[in-house]
């Protein structure tokens, strides 16, 4: 009798105790609902860390110096009680741009990072966290984009022009609401025109990359640190997100070779590479969704558990009605599927509320996490907890439908 009439008789059989359903089903509601929402922040966590690592520069490479100590694997020279590592050098820019030994490289940036930088503007002042010099290629290997004015070029680096582009934070602490195109700012004790304000890219994770400040690396050297002949790092873009392992490889092989390297546990550089950045990054991610679902299901399984005891209750408070409809010609089957049936419903029912509550949920951001729905988890929820109602039922069903019809009208 699993048909209509089975479904009609279940739903009188919840309608009759509505408070016991009603918390019955909560507990799947909370299961389903739990699924959802704790695989979205999952989700939204990944897709938030994934961001973070792109906003960097999709295709960009850095090689930093390896400074000596232990754990480093750097080689170091020791002069009293003073380490110092080996630097990186034009010579090194020269042979990383030879396209001949690099075809997997697009552009290759020196960078010049300037310590303990103030920014002065009419009374104003404000210590950035960052202040580079480079060359304009760093700009589409760093995903750094312009919202007004410009940014420096090639012909600015060459004539030495005294010239920066701002980051938001920094045109929010030094200038307030006013333009800051066209405007001179001392840098320590040297003016430098703003020509342009970069576009936000909000937090790495470590640092706020819009509390920055990019100038032509000759200028740079001219007034804020000197021509030393060394760079603080270089900044490598690859030809496209596939070649990143190539042009890695080529970047190892060509400063091995310009830093006399022998033994790569001896190395004096580090190359940085985003996609292994964003390739761990998204390992872990997952693993992480994976448990949060699992403590989410544990939920569903509570849930489950709720529905058997239920179930068993229902049985033992109709064992008289079972015995009567047995007495009037009534299967095994029929008594089977009438119980089953029910539980079935008290799952799909709660499992549908749970599914809403869970859509609703991830639309609000959990300690700062945007929730992202994965499209997998709303039939893999709802179809557990159907799973749920069918298993746990079974039991309570099949003791129903051994009842012999003598005792179930004998009991009182």
């Amino acid at each position: 009798m699993i048909g209509p009439e089975a479904i009609r008789i279940a739903l009188q059989g919840l309608l009759a105790n509505r408070l016991r359903s009603a918390l019955t089903m909560l507990g799947i509601l909370i299961g389903v609902g739990a699924v959802i929402m704790l695989v979205a922040v999952g989700n939204g966590s990944s897709a938030a860390v994934q961001q973070q690592i792109q906003s960097l520069g999709t295709n960009r490479i850095t090689i930093m110096r390896n400074f000596g100590g232990f754990g480093s694997g750097g080689r170091r020279s020791t002069n009293g009680t003073q380490s110092r590592s080996s630097n990186l050098t034009a010579a090194d820019v020269t042979a990383l741009s030879d396209k001949s030994v690099a075809p997997d490289i697009k552009s290759v940036s020196p960078v010049a990072n300037v310590q303990s930088v103030t920014a002065s503007w009419q009374g104003a002042t404000y210590s950035p966290s960052q202040f580079v010099g480079t060359v304009p290629s760093y700009f589409e290997a760093a995903d750094y984009q312009i919202a007004a004015g410009r940014l420096f070029t090639s012909q600015d680096e060459q004539s030495h022009a005294r010239v920066v582009d701002l980051g938001q934070t920094v045109v929010a602490n030094l200038f307030g609401t006013a333009n800051p195109l066209g405007q001179f700012v001392k840098f320590n004790s040297t003016s430098f025109q703003v020509i342009g304000v970069l576009k936000s890219k909000g937090t790495n994770g470590v640092q706020d990359q819009d509390d920055v400040v990019l100038a032509p690396l000759s200028a740079v050297q001219d007034t804020l640190t000197g021509y030393t002949g060394t760079y603080d790092q270089i900044t490598v873009e690859a030809v496209s997100s596939g070649s990143m392992t190539s042009a890695t490889n080529e970047i190892t092989s060509i400063l091995d070779g310009t830093h006399k390297i022998t033994n790569a546990a001896n190395a004096d550089f580090r190359v940085l590479n985003q996609a292994t950045l964003l390739a761990a990054s998204t390992s872990t991610s997952s693993v992480f969704t994976t448990l949060l679902g699992a403590v989410a299901a544990i939920s569903l399984l509570v849930g489950g558990i709720g529905v058997m005891n239920i179930m068993l209750v229902t049985v033992t408070e109709r064992t008289r009605e079972i015995g009567i409809r047995k007495a009037i010609g009534a299967r095994k089957i029929d008594i089977l599927s009438q119980f089953l049936v029910e539980s079935v419903l008290l799952t799909m029912i709660g499992g549908l509320l749970g599914v809403g509550a869970g859509i609703v949920g991830s639309q609000f951001k959990v300690v700062g996490i945007q929730p992202v729905i994965a499209t997998y988890s709303i039939p893999l929820a709802f179809g557990v907890a159907v799973a749920v109602g069918l298993f746990f039922g079974i039991y309570p069903a099949n003791r129903a439908a051994k009842l012999r019809p003598i005792e179930a009208l004998r009991y009182e």
